[in-house]
């Protein structure tokens, strides 16, 4: 089931992701803070955060919004699925439910960002599966060797 995430779910959202093993540290200290600003401020202006539950544990997250300044533009900052689960339909699932969402909202493009290193291979193969195009390539944006990645789809 796809629900909007409490602040309640923050913790379990934070270990789940952590236990992917994709994100680095940094990037989880950052998810929280993202977490509570979305319920300090963000949720107010159009930002949304689902979470796919199951069995009443959280098995994946998505987090996205409105780009300011673009015309009906969206960016999908978060996605994670519970490592035990990935390759069963929850990444998916999530991402179509945002696709969603944001056509629903009259959303008419939407960009995915992420890193160039080999082990975020299957996320890259993951948004190509999806017809998402690779827009962009910042060169060493994150840190040497490690590239930016942006991923874009017409809504």
């Amino acid at each position: 089931m796809i629900r909007p995430i409490t602040p309640a779910d923050i913790d379990a959202i934070v270990a789940m992701t952590d236990a992917t093993e994709m994100f680095k540290p940094l990037e989880i200290i950052a998810l929280r803070e993202v977490l509570d600003d979305y319920f300090a401020e963000e949720i107010n202006r159009g930002h949304m955060a689902v979470a796919w539950e199951d069995g009443g544990n959280i098995v994946g997250f998505t987090y996205y919004g409105p780009v300011p300044l673009g015309d009906r533009t969206w960016q999908l900052w978060w996605i994670a699925v519970d490592k035990r689960q990935q390759g069963k339909g929850v990444g998916s699932g999530l991402l179509r439910h945002a696709e969603d969402d944001m056509r629903a909202k009259l959303g008419r493009l939407l960009f995915i960002e992420t890193g160039s290193l080999p082990h975020y291979e299957p996320t890259r193969h993951f948004y190509r599966k999806f017809g998402y195009e690779q827009h962009a390539f910042l060169k060493d944006f994150y840190s040497d060797g490690d590239s930016m990645v942006i991923f874009r789809k017409a809504l």
